[in-house]
C-alpha cells in the first residue's frame, strides 16, 4: 500500500507541471520497422551513463502509423538523432513503467517531432522534418499518449494504470512546451559527422556490408526492438 501511495504522490507531483491529454480516448496506431539504439561513448555533460543514438533500420525503419483521423502526419518516421529515452527523473525511475528506455519506440517518435521543432524554428529543416511544421504542441502529446497506447494493445509492454496517462499529461505541460519553443537547438540535435559514421560502421559490420574502416571505431548496439 505505502508503494502505490508513494507511486501516486510522485505522479502527482508530474502532474502539477502536466497539460491536458485524454490518454484513454487516444486511439491505437501500428508501429513497423525496426530500431536502434546505439551508444558511442561517454556524456560529454559528466553525467548519465553515456551519449546515445538512436538509429533507424536501413532496411526497415521506425514507423509509427496513426489511426487519429485528425492527424496532421499520419506517418512518422524518425531520422537518426541523439536520445536518452524518456526523460524521466530519476526518482520516479524506480517505478515500475517509469523506465527511460520502457517505451522506447514512443520516445522516439515524440523526441523525433522535437528535433523536427527545432529545425524548423532555427530555419535548418531536412525534407523530412519539414511536414512538421503543421504539427502544434498539443498534438505533439497525443502522439506520445497513441504511441504508448499502441505498444499496451500491441502487448510488447505490460499494461500500467498509472504511467501511460502520467507520461502523456507531462509531454504535455508548460516544462514540454519551452523544450517546443526552444530557439537555437537544431545544431545541437544534430548528429555529429563523427558519430554518424561510428553508427555506420557499426550498422556494416553487422550486416556484413559495405567496406569496413580502419579509421572508425564502430558505436556499440545496445539495443534493438523489431516490430
Amino acid at each position: 500500500m505505502r508503494i502505490r501511495l508513494l507511486i501516486t504522490a510522485l505522479a502527482s507531483a508530474l502532474l502539477t507541471a502536466c497539460g491536458q491529454v485524454d490518454y484513454d480516448a487516444a486511439p491505437v496506431g501500428r508501429f513497423d520497422g525496426s530500431l536502434l539504439v546505439m551508444w558511442v561513448g561517454e556524456n560529454t555533460s559528466g553525467s548519465g551513463d553515456g551519449r546515445f543514438v538512436f538509429v533507424p533500420s536501413p532496411n526497415r525503419p521506425l514507423t509509427f502509423i496513426r489511426k487519429n483521423p485528425d492527424a496532421t502526419l499520419p506517418k512518422i518516421q524518425p531520422e537518426m538523432m541523439y536520445t536518452d529515452g524518456g526523460s524521466i527523473p530519476r526518482p520516479v525511475q524506480l517505478f515500475n513503467g517509469f523506465s527511460p528506455w520502457g517505451y522506447a519506440p514512443a520516445y522516439m517518435v515524440h523526441d523525433w517531432i522535437f528535433v523536427a521543432r527545432h529545425c524548423l524554428t532555427d530555419g535548418k529543416p531536412t525534407k523530412a522534418e519539414k511536414p512538421v511544421a503543421a504539427m502544434k504542441f498539443p498534438e505533439s502529446a497525443e502522439v506520445i499518449a497513441e504511441a504508448i497506447k499502441t505498444l499496451v494493445a500491441e502487448e510488447r509492454v505490460q499494461k500500467n494504470d498509472v504511467a501511460p496517462p502520467v507520461i502523456s499529461g507531462a509531454v504535455a505541460g508548460p516544462i514540454s512546451y519551452r523544450r517546443w519553443v526552444v530557439k537555437g537547438a537544431c545544431e545541437g540535435d544534430r548528429v555529429t559527422a563523427d558519430h554518424r559514421k561510428e553508427a555506420e560502421e557499426a550498422l556494416a559490420r553487422r550486416t556484413g556490408r559495405g567496406i569496413f574502416r580502419t579509421d572508425v571505431t564502430p558505436a556499440r548496439i545496445i539495443a534493438e526492438i523489431t516490430f
